[in-house]
């Protein structure tokens, strides 16, 4: 039980009707989960206004009411709170009522178009091979020290952000690493959490069905830097345009790391092989497991965090030397007839060209590299013909097929794609609707020493179509093809 007056500090409150003098036994914006004596929260979302559900709040107990807009009917002993912004007056709701979790431990967030999900997991492997009691909150798992729990969104709602927080600080959880998407920080997720600093990764083509523009979608992300207080640092990618912008308004120290030009953090590849890289970090060399560009900028940013947070530098490159791939994200295997498999996230035409021009950077050339990918469905349409555009230029054979089709016809998708693919190239693609008889032919296709990249789902272990959800796990289909194949 919660005093309401110490639930609402720092909520900027426009007018109260009602007395402030109550206990609080949960806070709540889901009518469904309200019980007696619980806070509810109305938040307009895009599908629901928790608005039209005040008075089914109230029957099953609630007796506090926090809202933009007053309902018709005031029910009598209920208390009413009236906020301009009530995501924003939930999230700071939400710290208050865990008491403040955030504080009691130094928490990083990792923001930026790609990379959140590698940095934020190999940070966690990191500081935990080192000793320390760490959590993660990624869009694969979250880790409240060795215990693990299935993650729903990349960045949660500040409820089950706080509740996992305050159960770090129980478990004596030191450092956090989370990451923090534009909807997140749009939706005022991360509002009233004391970050002890900030990563920014790149940013690209995403998410331009929820963000007016590639602008609004910058800004947003600039804004969780504009909040970061002084005692915070910011660390970020220099050889991205964007980076320089993140901190113009920044108080936290800043800090920078680059492959490309001069940082404060300096990676250069030395090597790069299927086996791994080797790399020079601050001119000492290490060699990772690792593979490609991508996973150098990942490293040297995990490298600066771990510097910034006081790790010794021979301690952090012993650390970094031990990581894997993080599951969905590069992740490979080569069956008994030497074809080599490639899992991998791609699902934006920068991550795509990212993984397909870091396996051409590698192979010889002689073998074929078959490229299995979709595009998600009530999703960003324009980056369906430039994702085909990409998978057809860099490619020897590409297979579209579906993705999450979710609500949308997946032919239409798939229809939408090839009209990226340039005349030359089209000769190199086929249209394979149903995932698995796609990724099937592409191991039809496939000779020994061939390379097949099935792109853009990673870790997820479901197939969303028409509401409904499949189990689908693209490592362990593929795998289980090929052993049928070679039988």
């Amino acid at each position: 039980m919660k005093n309401l007056k110490n639930i609402v500090y720092n909520v900027s409150i426009e007018s109260t009707i009602g007395s402030m003098d109550k206990t609080i036994a949960a806070v709540h914006y889901d009518s469904r989960s309200v019980g007696v004596g619980d806070l509810f929260v109305a938040i307009k979302g895009g599908a629901f206004d928790g608005h039209t559900f005040i008075s089914k709040a109230i029957a099953l107990g609630a007796t506090v009411v926090v809202c933009r807009n007053l309902p018709e009917k005031i029910v009598e002993g209920v208390t009413y709170i009236t906020v301009t912004n009530t995501s924003r007056a939930l999230a700071f709701m939400a710290s208050n009522y865990y008491d403040n979790p955030s504080k009691n431990l130094k928490l990083v967030g990792i923001t930026g178009t790609n990379g959140k999900t590698t940095i934020a997991t190999l940070l966690y492997e990191l500081f935990k091979n080192a000793g320390y009691k760490v959590g993660l909150l990624s869009t694969v798992k979250i880790m409240v020290n060795e215990k693990a729990y299935p993650s729903t969104h990349t960045t949660p709602d500040s409820l089950v952000i706080n509740a996992y927080l305050s159960q770090m600080n129980t478990e004596g959880v030191e450092f956090c690493f989370m990451e923090v998407s534009s909807h997140g920080i749009h939706q005022y997720r991360t509002e009233g959490l004391s970050f002890e600093g900030g990563v920014f990764t790149n940013l690209s083509h995403d998410h331009l069905d929820y963000h007016d523009s590639f602008a609004a979608y910058r800004d947003v992300k600039k804004s969780f830097f504009d909040q970061l207080p002084s005692s915070a640092f910011a660390l970020v990618n220099g050889d991205d345009k964007n980076g320089l912008v993140m901190v113009q308004n920044t108080k936290a120290k800043q800090y920078t790391y680059a492959l490309k030009s001069y940082a404060d953090f300096q990676v250069q590849i030395l090597e790069n092989q299927f086996r791994g890289l080797l790399l020079k970090v601050n001119n000492n060399e290490v060699w990772v497991k690792l593979i490609g560009d991508f996973n150098a900028y990942n490293l040297i940013a995990i490298f600066g965090v771990a510097k910034i947070l006081g790790l010794e530098t021979s301690e952090i490159l012993r650390l970094m030397s031990m990581l894997e791939n993080v599951n969905g994200r590069f992740q490979y295997f080569t069956s008994a007839s030497n074809v080599t498999t490639i899992i991998d996230y791609a699902h934006t035409p920068d991550a795509l060209k990212n993984v397909l021009e870091t396996i051409n950077s590698i192979r010889t050339k002689s073998e074929t590299l078959i490229t299995v990918v979709g595009c998600g469905g009530d999703r960003d349409k324009t980056k369906r013909p430039k994702m085909a555009h990409i998978a057809s230029a860099l490619s020897t054979k590409v297979i579209f097929t579906s993705d999450n089709p979710r609500s949308e016809n997946p032919e239409q998708i798939i229809s939408e794609m090839e009209a990226g693919v340039e005349s030359q190239n089209r000769k190199k693609t086929v249209s394979i609707t149903n995932r698995k008889q796609a990724i099937k032919t592409a191991c039809q296709f496939a000779q020994p020493n061939d390379i097949i990249l099935v792109a853009g789902k990673g870790h997820e272990t479901y197939q969303e179509i028409n509401g409904v959800k499949s189990e689908f796990n693209d490592y362990e289909i593929t795998q289980k093809i090929l052993i049928e194949l070679q039988k």
